[in-house]
């Protein structure tokens, strides 16, 4: 057989081999877009967001050792949840700069307090960020009322006097400002605002539910009117979203429904344009 045959042959088998790499990356590249894509979190709308948001605040406020005898039962607060959105939107893991600007927090309470918790997206979860929170009672002495390590998110969570709370959680898909990598940001508002220094976070001389006002559940004081939730035409002047509990940042849905498929119709007229103008590329088996 002639030396150009065997040239024919080596070209075809290169070309079945660059075939196959090409067909893997293809579809690695496609599994990733899709599974990026198909992440998404939770609107400060969604009930079992809101659901979980308080279940997880009133576990650890009834838990606290010792007992508390003035604990109020959380609720949510649709106000607070627009403001924790409103600064969870700017990746910054660092407080919010407006944090003491009266009615720059919230329509109508003067005091807020805020948690913010950083992570990787895939770590997020509702449980998960709080419980970070959460765990900072080791670090905390109620008998002496000192951290020896940071445990101001603890005291913020348990602080019996904050009874409204309203979280948002937000992807960074650049990156979080003091974080320094992409991820996701889940702030937490409360009202009033606690972690105050030089003040124990609740009073324990007493039964449960002895020092406050209110039904007792599960060792909180629980009010139907306090508890209540309402409906706020607001936001923050610092905000850029309109005054709406319904302007809920889209972006996670315009990035699947536009962004992706844009990509793939051009990734087609690529493919197509290299079968057009270079015909001898092609993968033949």
């Amino acid at each position: 057989m002639s030396l150009t045959y065997w040239k024919h042959v080596e070209i075809a088998h290169l070309q079945t081999a660059l075939c196959g790499e090409l067909k893997m990356l293809l579809w690695v590249v496609l599994v990733l877009d899709l599974g990026v894509s198909a992440v998404t979190l939770p609107e400060i709308t969604d009930e079992n967001f809101i659901a979980e948001c308080v279940e997880e605040h009133n576990k650890a406020r009834s838990a606290v050792s010792p007992p508390a005898n003035d604990m109020l039962y959380m609720s949510w607060d649709e106000a607070l949840a627009i403001s924790a959105r409103a600064w969870a939107k700017h990746c910054n893991d660092r407080h919010n700069v407006h944090l003491r600007e009266v009615g720059n927090m919230h329509p109508t309470f003067t005091s807020v307090g805020e948690n913010i918790w950083t992570g990787p997206l895939d770590e997020f979860s509702v449980k998960n960020a709080i419980q970070k929170w959460v765990d900072e009672a080791k670090l905390y002495s109620y008998k002496e009322d000192r951290c020896t390590a940071v445990c101001d998110h603890y005291r913020q969570v348990v602080w019996a006097q904050s009874y409204k709370v309203g979280c948002a959680v937000v992807h960074c898909p650049h990156s979080i400002k003091n974080f320094d990598r992409p991820g996701a940001i889940f702030v937490c508002n409360y009202a009033p605002g606690g972690d105050i220094d030089g003040i124990q976070p609740y009073a324990t001389t007493g039964d449960p539910c002895s020092g406050c006002k209110g039904e007792c559940n599960n060792k909180m004081c629980s009010n139907l009117q306090r508890d209540s939730r309402k409906n706020y035409n607001w936001a923050p002047r610092w905000d850029t979203a309109s005054p709406t509990s319904s302007a809920a940042p889209c972006n996670s849905f315009l990035d699947i429904l536009i962004m992706r498929p844009i990509t793939f119709i051009l990734m087609c007229n690529a493919a197509y344009a290299v079968h057009y103008f270079w015909p001898s590329l092609l993968c033949y088996e």
